[in-house]
């Protein structure tokens, strides 16, 4: 499905991937719907978009945790503008840590932000897609983090992987309707996250840590270069998306040599345990 006339809803659009995916899908001609938690900065984004010459048809800051807020601002899109065409959930959060050291409630903000955000997204706008009858396209950004069994990603895991099996039963359910669904993987992207990530039990500000982070956004890909990913993965309706060739090289490595990847994983474990421990 090409963008160009179509009205597209892109959350988490403030910043960091939503923030480039909004800009590439204006450039392409769609027409935007965007939505983030951060309204200043939400503004931003919406006045370059227009400096720009693209459309942003509504835009509203609010927590996507939030069932009541959605359905508001759905409520209010669908009366001025009907259904839309593509729905993009890209906004999330990142906590990582060890299971002993997470306390209850960063548990239930990242599967609030990362899992029930986006299923109150596709309770709110999904239907009215289906009941237009004139197909469309769901994309789910998830991360490498819903495919590997990455060190300190307990929480974040369990709300991606709960992502990425949603998308797995809508890739079916959906096809009748003629909706697409994309699932997003992307590996490391130098986004604002990589100074906002919470690690408990790590001092960031650590020497060690300032080297792993910045090792990290060494080989990270641009937000843009994952927007364009997207763009791509609506335009041929292709299901799973990968961002970069080392995770698209790890999800068949993994498929292929189980036990390799087990050994991999554990020694990533280990290295970074002693990390941690120092």
């Amino acid at each position: 499905m090409k963008v160009r006339g179509k009205k597209c809803l892109i959350t988490g659009a403030a910043s960091g991937i939503g923030r480039a995916t909004a800009l590439a899908a204006a450039a392409r001609g769609a027409d935007l719907f965007l939505t983030d938690i951060d309204g200043a900065k939400l503004a931003a984004v919406v006045g370059e978009v227009q400096r720009a010459g693209g459309r942003v048809s509504a835009h509203a800051a609010f927590d996507i945790a939030d069932l009541a807020a959605v359905r508001r601002f759905a409520d209010a899109v669908h009366a001025a503008h009907r259904s839309l065409d593509v729905v993009m959930n890209i906004a999330g959060i990142s906590v990582w840590g060890l299971v002993e050291e997470l306390e209850p409630a960063h548990w239930q903000r990242v599967v609030d932000v990362n899992l029930m955000g986006p299923i109150h997204v596709i309770q709110c706008f999904i239907p009215p897609m289906i009941a237009a009858g004139r197909g469309g396209h769901l994309v789910n950004v998830a991360s490498a983090a819903a495919l590997f069994g990455l060190p300190w990603h307990a929480a974040y895991s369990a709300s991606k992987f709960g992502l990425r099996g949603l998308s797995e039963v809508l890739r079916f359910d959906l096809r009748r309707h003629g909706i697409g669904v994309s699932l997003v993987c992307p590996g490391a992207v130098d986004t604002p996250l990589v100074d906002s990530v919470q690690i408990f039990g790590v001092d960031t500000s650590r020497p060690d840590m300032v080297e792993l982070r910045r090792r990290f956004r060494r080989h990270a890909v641009t937000p843009a270069a994952v927007a364009e990913a997207i763009l791509r993965g609506v335009e041929r309706d292709q299901y799973m998306v990968f961002t970069s060739l080392d995770i698209r090289v790890g999800h068949w490595f993994q498929q292929k040599f189980a036990l390799p990847y087990e050994w991999l994983m554990r020694r990533l474990n280990d290295r970074l345990h002693r990390l941690r421990s120092m």
